[in-house]
């Protein structure tokens, strides 16, 4: 009999797309998989990976389905997935609990060993202990910024948060350094997450990313996707905290070391991918092309996309510019045609791309991103140097370390203005700050295929996830 691991991922393609990989990794380890979608997220990924994406094989990889709580209106715009949060707690819960019944009641699949949800669908620790199921959290950000969120709490005890007032956020108060949260050193206020910068004691962001992160310590164990060499001092800090913890990434590198072929190439994009950019950059001289993207929920206004498109173009390296429909009101037609007809020899626009192959391929020689944690992680596993706008969340964090603590990323200001956007383009394509940023990046990237290789830190770790999990069927069928 396999170990049968139940993988809840909250909607979103930052959250979708790690667990994902964690699915086929476990999977390549003789798992038995089921891999939950909400409608929301099922109906985009059929719109854009055809009807067979979610078809599910009878070699213990399949797909299920709970409802989820978006009106028709709101699911044609992604941003709508950050009402989701309250409202799945309410609807999905019941709808969990009788799918895992009628997996346990199956005579076609083995007993359900064990829950692995993301840190947004918490309440499927209450079905899991229900049930009787041991649950572990898969937290898709980083270490760093999980440890700041941990201690939201604490910061709302000292006063940090909420602020004062609107001020708090220009007059220099969210430069102060915060000295005690354990494993992160000369943190500032403005470097951890963007949800204490309100002056709301009420925030409904606030409250539940704490109350979110606070249920993390109800799960029996705790899964990241970073390696203990990128983030080992607060890595360290944390391992005080969960016992049971596995740093298994970066997922990418690691999925790549697996010989299973059937999954791999299995994708669950909430977007139309074009892969006609991997033509175009064949094109192109190595680590000739700045590649922009700002992830899949950071929103802007038009004159901000101006800023960074004319800083970009005025920097003449050639550019590769990912605009989602909803990144700006017009989306790509936000962007003037004289833009479009001064820069079309140099430049790709589209809506949206393969990232993972983009930031593999020789021609990239910088990434402008949101630091968003998966694009950070994958900016990695291709040595690419980052150019940092953050934006939510803990993006702000994952930031703040990659240019003072990895040395592979430089920030932005966040009023843009495009005469820096130019030099900073220019000083990470062609200055000597950008000569050792690129030079970091390829040890990282050293660094994590290290940790990934057999022997390595992050492959070790997964092998013993899959063990332990062997154990729990063990048990659990006596």
């Amino acid at each position: 009999m396999r170990p049968h691991a139940v993988i809840i991922p909250y909607t979103g393609s930052g959250h979708i797309n790690p667990m994902l990989k964690l699915a086929k990794l476990l999977h390549s380890k003789g798992c038995y998989v089921t891999f939950i979608n909400t409608e929301f997220s099922r109906e985009r990924i059929l719109r854009n990976e055809g009807p067979n994406a979610l078809k599910g094989s009878d070699e213990g990889f399949r797909f299920e389905t709970i409802p989820g709580s978006l009106s028709p209106s709101d699911q044609e715009n992604p941003q709508q997935v950050l009402k989701l949060c309250p409202s799945t707690q309410k609807s999905c819960a019941a709808a969990l609990e009788e799918l895992l019944v009628k997996l346990n009641d199956s005579s076609d699949v083995p007993p359900v060993t064990c829950i692995i949800l993301n840190g947004l669908m918490i309440f499927s620790l209450d079905v899991a202990e229900k049930l009787g199921v041991p649950a572990l959290v898969f937290c898709t950000t980083s270490a760093c910024g999980f440890m700041g969120t941990i201690h939201l709490g604490e910061l709302i005890k000292r006063g940090y948060t909420p602020l004062e007032d609107e001020r708090c956020l220009t007059n220099g108060y969210l430069d102060t350094v915060i000295d005690w949260i354990p494993g992160m050193k000369d943190i500032r206020l403005r470097d951890l997450t963007s949800f204490l910068r309100t002056t709301d004691p009420d925030d409904s962001l606030l409250k539940t990313e704490m109350e979110e992160t606070n249920n993390t310590f109800r799960a029996w164990g705790l899964i990241l996707n970073t390696f203990d060499r990128m983030e080992c001092n607060v890595l360290d800090a944390l391992k005080r905290m969960f016992p049971r913890m596995y740093t298994v990434g970066p997922l990418s590198a690691l999925l790549n070391q697996t010989t299973e072929n059937q999954w791999n190439s299995v994708r669950l994009s909430l977007w139309e991918e074009n892969h006609g950019c991997l033509q175009w950059l064949d094109t192109q001289r190595a680590a000739s092309v700045v590649y922009v993207n700002f992830g899949s929920l950071t929103t802007m206004t038009v004159e901000q996309l101006m800023e960074f498109a004319w800083g970009v173009a005025d920097s003449n390296h050639p550019f590769m510019c990912i605009i989602r429909p909803d990144l700006v009101a017009g989306g790509l037609e936000a962007l003037p045609k004289e833009f479009i007809i001064k820069t079309e020899d140099r430049s790709f626009l589209t809506s949206w791309c393969p990232q993972e192959e983009v930031l593999s391929h020789p021609a990239i020689g910088c990434f402008l991103t949101h630091s968003g944690w998966n694009s950070t992680m994958e900016s990695v596993c291709g040595g690419v140097p980052m150019i940092c706008w953050p934006n939510f969340a803990d993006q702000y964090t994952n930031c703040r370390y990659a240019d003072k603590e990895w040395e592979i990323g430089v920030e932005i200001d966040q009023e843009v203005k495009r005469e820096q956007v130019m030099g900073t383009v220019r000083e990470v394509m062609e200055g000597e700050r950008g000569k050792e940023m690129r030079k970091n990046a390829m040890k990282w990237k050293e660094r994590a295929e290290q940790a990934t290789r057999q022997g390595g830190s992050s492959y070790e770790n997964m092998e013993r996830l899959a063990k332990d999990l062997n154990q729990f069927m063990i048990m659990r069928t006596g």
